[in-house]
């Protein structure tokens, strides 16, 4: 199999855009950047086309330049993934953006193909509202269907006051409750299929958010079970076939450790749950640039052009902390062995991710070690 596809179209210019072009160029591909931000980071390193996703005229320009479309994150208008499939592939394939941008439609779908979630209902006005919390019951989250991420629209409801505060502040839009999942870790898998079918994951990671954002991941999650990753492995697989799906996708998950058991000792919940997809490259894949034989952003190319995937095994082990808010030291750093630091170029303001860095180590002591110097560092 040859590379024949030379240019990679790109909707969304962040920082996945960026690392997506940083990983491509050693291959000889080129970029184009679509984003309506003149200021965005993935447009220091490619050609930016700015202007609305509705354009029709731009993308019909677009997408004149590029031999394939990819995006970078998964708020992208179906429509402009639809418009430009008139003229070029678009892959992963538009119905991964439908499947994965409404939440409940997201927990369906998940249903449907027998991966268990939370429990979860519908909410569109106040009465289906209190018939949901009658339903699931406290303590639930009530999230917005659309448009949240790092922790923005969505509220932790843990008694009937904490119920009311959020209607009044999220109530007049299409919403999910989900049930309270008394997790014992939150993990992801990332796995990228390619066009002949071919499956490839890496291995699971351990997550820790704080304020709804992605603050640590460590690869391989430690003291993990086969048994779960195999069972990931089982829930990606289910999704990237259903969908035909080409690219990159990221799952989070729950992992119920030691899951309640009925009268007859029957668990009563699953070892892993889902929680939501990524129909993309993702922030707690990003350890793979230094961590693994080949990086999420290599495979994520390779699987849209179309050529054989890359190795996904981890090389020791690693982790990757998020720079958030505001630049740390950066000369400190530096100064660090096996740490490597990926600035995305982007003003500093609160709770927005800057960059990250990441440690690598050969054994999870020399890891721990690191990661605690380089958090201490981070987070000063």
């Amino acid at each position: 199999m040859t590379m024949t596809i030379s240019t990679i179209g790109i909707l969304g210019g962040g920082q996945l855009g960026r690392m997506l072009a940083l990983a491509g160029y050693p291959l000889g591909l080129r970029f184009h950047i679509y984003d309506p931000a003149p200021d965005a980071p993935a447009g220091h390193l490619a050609e930016h086309i700015a202007a609305p996703y509705d354009d029709m005229a731009a993308l019909e320009h677009f997408g004149a330049c590029v031999d394939v479309v990819t995006y970078e994150f998964e708020n992208v208008p179906v429509m402009t993934a639809r418009a430009l499939e008139r003229f070029v592939p678009v892959l992963p394939p538009p119905t991964a953006l439908e499947a994965a941008q409404d939440r409940l439609v997201e927990k369906r779908f998940f249903q449907t193909l027998g991966i268990p979630t939370a429990p979860f209902a519908p909410v569109d006005d106040r009465v289906s509202f209190e018939a949901a919390l009658a339903q699931i019951g406290l303590p639930a989250v009530l999230k917005t269907r659309r448009l949240g991420y790092d922790g923005k629209g969505q509220a932790f409801l843990h008694d009937a006051t904490a119920a009311k505060t959020a209607w009044n502040e999220l109530g007049g839009q299409p919403l999910i409750l989900e049930g309270y999942v008394a997790f014992a870790r939150e993990l992801s898998v990332l796995a990228v299929r390619g066009h002949d079918g071919a499956i490839a994951c890496y291995p699971l990671v351990e997550n820790l958010h704080r304020g709804g954002i992605l603050r640590r991941s460590i690869a391989p999650a430690p003291a993990l079970d086969p048994e779960v990753q195999a069972l990931a492995e089982t829930y990606a697989r289910r999704i990237l076939e259903a969908l035909k799906y080409i690219g990159v996708l990221a799952i989070e998950l729950f992992e119920i450790k030691h899951p309640p058991r009925d009268m007859e000792g029957q668990a009563t919940q699953p070892r892993l749950m889902a929680s939501e997809m990524a129909p993309r490259v993702h922030n707690s894949g990003h350890w793979t640039i230094e961590g693994a034989v080949t990086s999420q952003f290599e495979n994520h190319l390779r699987a849209i052009s179309g050529v054989p995937l890359g190795i996904t095994d981890a090389c020791g082990y690693a982790a990757m902390v998020n720079i958030i808010g505001e630049l740390p030291d950066v000369a400190a750093l530096l100064a660090l062995p096996h740490t490597h630091l990926h600035l995305y170029g982007k003003a500093a303001r609160p709770g927005r991710k800057i960059g990250h860095v990441t440690v690598c180590a050969d054994t999870r002591e020399e890891l721990a070690g690191r990661l605690a110097r380089v958090e201490e560092i981070v987070e000063q």
